[in-house]
């Protein structure tokens, strides 16, 4: 496979811009080098769900739809039926057996999976001590919670590439998905990501696709970075 070939699609760009017209500019820049993009919450309230249908209906891109949705049953499985409607392929619920189950059910018979967040990438133990989360090592809570998302029906988990492997090696996680962000290439600054890798150690510990956002959006060439990364990825 190319590196640059649009069916290799292991590679999910963050579009963490502005604007849709923003994320527009960037698929045209990225062209066939990216097959897959991930709307975050951020761009919600600037066309976030227009640029979702229209790369996904006009542009052949897979969209991984970044919410992380969390709330009382009901209110999610209306929200995940309104969202299943446009045929895209990921959202991010939070792990939380509860959500996850109402999340499937909200999906009813359409394709799009369902991706559980199991501690963000950008939190550390003093951050959940804050929090008043449960005590105990990150990577512990994280494969625990990505079991019980699987036993509640989730179709993947979020998890940083430093829990990937501990995730790939459970029972529960056969068949199932494993999606990282936290993913930046050697040399990158680390912005607001406190547990990361490289793309190709992130696939080599179980990872099925990674997610990478400014080293790519934010490169002097973004064709190049994401190019870049594909190559590694392929090393």
């Amino acid at each position: 496979m190319s590196p640059t070939s649009p069916s290799d699609d292991r590679l999910i760009v963050a579009a963490d811009l502005p604007n849709a017209l923003a994320g527009l500019q960037l698929a045209e820049q990225l062209g066939d080098a990216v097959s897959f993009y991930k709307i975050g919450l951020g761009m919600l309230t600037g066309g976030g769900l227009a640029l979702a249908n229209e790369l996904k209906q006009d542009h052949g891109k897979r969209i991984f739809l970044d919410l992380k949705l969390f709330d009382i049953g009901a209110t999610i499985e209306n929200a995940v039926r309104g969202l299943a409607q446009f045929d895209l392929d990921f959202l991010t619920v939070h792990g939380d057996p509860h959500v996850v189950r109402a999340a499937r059910e909200g999906v009813g018979g359409k394709e799009m999976k369902i991706l559980a967040v199991t501690v963000l990438t950008s939190l550390d133990r003093a951050d959940l001590d804050a929090a008043l989360i449960t005590p105990g090592d990150i990577p512990d809570l994280v494969t625990t919670r990505a079991a019980r998302a699987f036993e509640a029906g989730a179709d993947g988990v979020i998890a940083s590439p430093q829990e990937a492997a501990m995730i790939r090696a459970l029972p529960e996680a056969h068949g199932k998905l494993i999606v990282t962000p936290g993913v930046r290439p050697a040399g990158s600054a680390l912005g607001d990501q406190k547990r990361v890798a490289t793309p190709a150690q992130a696939l080599k510990d179980g990872a099925d696709h990674i997610v990478v956002g400014r080293p790519i959006w934010a490169a002097p060439d973004p064709r190049a970075a994401a190019q870049a990364i594909l190559q590694d990825m392929n090393s």
